[in-house]
């Protein structure tokens, strides 16, 4: 894998779970650093939104250390690779209603909603391992010969707009988007960093593309 040149920002915005990210990153011999600073995140190759907690709290997490408008700059105009990660997927949509209606990131339009899990028997929090259903011929999804199987941690999920930015399907009760990707934005509702094999080739497409 070439990456002489990369350096991974993972965004710290006070809502867990980078540590298992930036390990991740170390294995695969990869810069990274866990940081909300301006300067490091551009100067940074690739950015990593992860995060676990509700939509509203991540949103907040952002604004109070002023990362919306340097994401937005870095995403939108500068094009730079992000991939978000379980609830940084979802802070990647225009809207989330979970405790009420925020305003998301905006890099994919669609909103975040509930699971209907529920109504099908299933128990939410969506936890544990499931498989995920190729779709199409992406980026993101490259080198599996297999239905690649990832870990969940989740009740709630995105709806693109565009259904054409889903890269993977999940089945859980109802199908939902466990992976997108739309230009230069991924996102993965499941935790690569913490989904053995699998979850590495996600992190080594994100970082090939």
């Amino acid at each position: 894998m070439k990456h002489d040149s990369h350096s991974v920002a993972i965004i710290d915005y006070g809502v867990g779970n980078h540590r298992s990210v930036f390990n991740a990153m170390k294995l695969l011999g990869i810069p990274a650093s866990v940081t909300a600073d301006p300067d490091t995140i551009t100067s940074s190759t690739h950015l990593i939104l992860p995060g676990v907690g509700a939509f509203n709290e991540g949103m907040e997490g952002l604004r109070e250390r002023g990362l919306i408008e340097l994401l937005s700059e870095e995403v939108l105009n500068k094009k730079k690779d992000i991939l978000g990660i379980c609830l940084g997927m979802q802070l990647i949509a225009s809207e989330g209603f979970e405790y009420g209606h925020f305003e998301g990131l905006g890099f994919i339009k669609g909103k975040v909603i509930k699971l209907d899990a529920e109504s099908f028997g299933y128990r939410l929090p969506h936890i544990g391992w499931n498989d995920v259903h190729i779709v199409g011929e992406r980026n993101i999804m490259k080198g599996f010969d297999h239905d690649p199987i990832f870990y969940f941690v989740h009740s709630y999920h995105f709806v693109p707009e565009d259904e054409t930015v889903i890269a993977g399907i999940c089945d859980y009760g109802q199908d939902f988007a466990a992976l997108v990707e739309s230009e230069n934005v991924f996102g993965a509702q499941f935790h690569p960093e913490k989904s053995h094999n699998d979850g590495m080739q996600i992190l080594k497409n994100f970082l090939n593309i």
